[in-house]
């Protein structure tokens, strides 16, 4: 496994992030094909023994059952200093801003919500799941840098949010003396680039660390054209983000699966490698240790630069889908 620091920070993580939005109790959540404790507890074993050591999950999973399901494989197979481990809040509801719960009042309760689910006393990166509109950024920042400095936080992350978005946040924090953003889960991969846009030119500019997600397109861009997964065929949601560019994106996948078959590996390692190629730490989604194998063997798959513009040539503009299109 390679390692790489975490953006301007002192942590140090798997060039491989794995997402634990497949764990979880699927009558709680929106997920149909997450795996029950018992497979993803196995799954989270197999990839401590592959040498990743940087989780992310999210209090939205699986009603919260993906953080219960991380902390107790945590708890059994890792000790809690050798793991980098990342979880996500969303802001407040019309209807709880209505009952006068103010932003830090509403992180300092999902913060401890999680970190019991989690059966931890900190987490390293707390992240912000969507841009919250309906708070001034302000208040969540002073919210955010009080439990930095409580402990209960290392770094603070933000996901789903524009370049400009992150720049005032940032600025702000800068000019306050609070902890800033120092990382962007966004969505990215070899078949949706619109992050390429404005977000990865700031991020690299000022060492921004990009964890992206959907980094195989819901398994889009690991699959054969023709063949399918469970999750292929039950995930409505991606269905929704990927359906309307099917034609344009199936050019691009079928390069990826020419690619493999000429070096011989899988089309998992062809995607993985551009992504790696372009970011600090992909999240990478696994039900089956296969899906481990291959996210960890494409850290050492090198492409040439003409690889690389073969499999971007092809690329047409997106419009903004999932979360990003409600950031209004």
């Amino acid at each position: 496994m390679k390692y790489v620091q975490l953006g301007n920070t002192d942590l140090k993580v798997s060039k491989v992030c794995l997402g634990c939005m497949g764990f979880g109790d699927a009558s709680k959540g929106m997920h149909s094909w997450t795996l029950p404790y018992d497979e993803s507890k196995k799954m989270i074993k197999y990839a401590l023994d592959q040498g990743i050591n940087f989780f992310d999950t999210a209090m939205a999973y699986q009603g919260g059952t993906s953080e219960i399901y991380l902390g107790k494989a945590i708890k059994e197979y890792a000790n809690r200093a050798d793991v980098v481990i990342a979880t996500k809040f969303h802001g407040r509801t019309k209807e709880q801003i209505q009952q006068g719960i103010t932003a830090k009042e509403h992180i300092e309760t999902c913060l401890n919500n999680s970190l019991k689910r989690l059966q931890m006393d900190y987490v390293d990166l707390y992240i912000l799941h969507a841009w919250d509109n309906l708070t001034p950024i302000e208040e969540t920042l002073e919210a955010l840098n009080e439990v930095v400095r409580q402990g209960k936080v290392r770094y603070i992350g933000v996901s789903n949010c524009y370049a400009w978005q992150i720049a005032k946040a940032n600025e702000i924090a800068k000019r306050n003396g609070w902890a800033p953003f120092v990382s962007v889960q966004g969505h990215y991969n070899l078949i949706f680039r619109e992050e390429e846009r404005e977000m990865k030119p700031y991020c690299d500019l000022h060492n921004v660390a990009l964890t992206p997600y959907s980094s195989l397109a819901s398994g889009r861009l690991a699959k054969h054209p023709g063949e399918s997964s469970k999750r292929m065929q039950e995930d409505t949601y991606a269905k929704g983000k990927y359906d309307a560019t099917a034609d344009a994106d199936l050019k691009i996948i079928k390069r990826v699966e020419e690619l493999s078959q000429k070096k011989n590996v899988s089309m998992t390692e062809i995607s993985l490698a551009w992504l790696m190629n372009k970011v600090c730490s992909p999240i990478v989604g696994a039900t089956k240790t296969s899906h481990i194998d291959g996210a960890v063997k494409a850290t050492n798959l090198i492409l040439s630069d003409d690889e690389m513009n073969y499999l971007e040539e092809l690329y047409v503009p997106h419009a903004l889908v999932g979360v990003m299109a409600s950031n209004k």
